[in-house]
């Protein structure tokens, strides 16, 4: 008999699909199927993890393997954050899994966003820090700094705002700074510093992460960093949330919403639903499908490791190529697939080669995009691949003849 079977043989009226990001580190992994097992433990009702990429089981290998046995599946999800993977790319697979499925019913749950269990687990993760540090925030001048990946949503990022002001509510920190690791403003080191100027007792930082990986890495060296940088401010970093049991508070609460239907997202400042200051182009649910479905195929189809399209580990040079109809017929697959070439024989900067749909200059293509320098290329042909990776990429030379700003 297998697990999500009742001792009669009848379907289970219901089971949960609690999907994690996935990483390489298997360590990372092992975290979402404990959480997986905890919440089973909690619910009484089969939970099974999933993942959106990196690791085993897919989300859709983890559906098929639920839904014969289900009637309904309720998807939790252990994302910090509603960014693009809550807001696009679940959604898209759960469409897809009512198609083949059409007997279960699916319901799509939130993320864990800004909840009390989760403020209470993060003061508990910076009072184990002043422990290390021998200060008392009641008696000595004790600085918090919340940090987060950072994203490309604002919505997302507003929410790392929101649960440091939530933070400092209530007790006896000086301050509580929100920062980000990566993708956006401001940054851990700009933050670290500016606190410095202050000159706190102590800084406390806090890793806003669920696994103890790259980026929290990064956090805990830019901390020794500073300290090192400032010796009259003791600076040190607490733990990631790791496995702890509070969040099966939050898990289980979004659970209940999903499974009655009352599911409550900020649709207010979605920039996929509404017109935000510089993130006009997202605004429209086909537009975010599309990237959604995008992202998919790239993970779908990446060939090996340098290939895929969401190694967390910053590039130097991050390259997309214009995939969509108009560049395609003017032979994009062909440019993409030279510069992934070039990019692997690369014996300079690291380089990260992506498609990506529209740009929004049709008929000037096949068009690529380098980043983080904002310089765009125009009608490309494979042939010069190798001067966008060897001029630009390994010398920070851009290639004049192809600037979109130069033709």
């Amino acid at each position: 008999m297998s697990r999500t079977d009742s001792p009669t043989g009848s379907l289970n009226d219901e089971a949960v699909l609690l999907v994690g990001h996935g990483s390489r580190r298997e360590e990372s992994n092992e975290q979402v199927r404990t959480l997986a097992a905890d919440l089973e433990g909690r619910l009484g009702v089969p939970v099974d993890a999933g993942f959106l990429e990196l690791a085993e089981p897919t989300i859709p290998d983890a559906i098929d393997a639920l839904a014969p046995a289900v009637a309904s599946i309720s998807v939790v999800h252990l994302s910090l954050f509603a960014a693009s993977h809550v807001k696009n790319d679940v959604p898209a697979a759960l469409q897809r899994a009512r198609s083949q499925h059409p007997e279960v019913d699916f319901r799509n749950g939130s993320h864990l966003g800004v909840h009390p269990a989760i403020v209470d687990l993060l003061d508990d993760r910076a009072a184990a820090v002043e422990a290390d540090l021998g200060v008392d925030r009641e008696e000595d001048d004790v600085a918090v700094v919340l940090c987060a990946r950072g994203s490309s949503d604002p919505d997302a990022n507003a929410d790392v705002h929101k649960l440091a002001r939530l933070l400092y509510e209530g007790r006896e920190f000086s301050r509580v700074d929100a920062t980000f690791i990566g993708v956006t403003e401001p940054t851990l080191d700009d933050t670290l510093h500016d606190v410095a100027k202050h000159r706190p007792d102590a800084v406390v930082v806090v890793p806003y992460m669920l696994g103890d990986g790259v980026l929290t890495g990064r956090i805990r060296d830019g901390t020794d960093e500073f300290d090192a940088d400032y010796p009259y401010v003791d600076a040190a970093c607490g733990d990631p949330l790791g496995t702890d049991s509070r969040l099966l508070d939050v898990l289980a609460d979004r659970w209940q919403e999903a499974r009655t239907g009352s599911v409550e997202m900020s649709c207010d400042t979605c920039k996929y639903k509404v017109e935000l200051d510089g993130y006009e182009e997202d605004v429209g649910g086909a537009k975010a499908m599309l990237r959604a479905l995008n992202h998919q195929e790239a993970h779908e189809n990446r060939e090996d490791v340098a290939d895929d399209p969401h190694v967390h580990d910053t590039p130097d040079q991050h390259v997309a190529v214009c995939t969509n109809q108009t560049c395609a017929a003017d032979g994009a697959p062909a440019v993409l697939e030279r510069l992934r070439q070039e990019a692997r024989d690369a014996d300079g900067a690291s380089v990260r080669v992506t498609r990506t749909s529209c740009l929004g200059e049709c008929g000037d293509g096949p068009n690529v995009a380098v980043y983080p320098d904002g310089v765009w290329y125009q009608r490309v042909d494979p042939e010069d691949a190798d001067r966008i990776v060897s001029s630009h990429a390994d010398r920070d030379r851009i290639v004049p003849d192809l600037d979109s700003q130069l033709l």
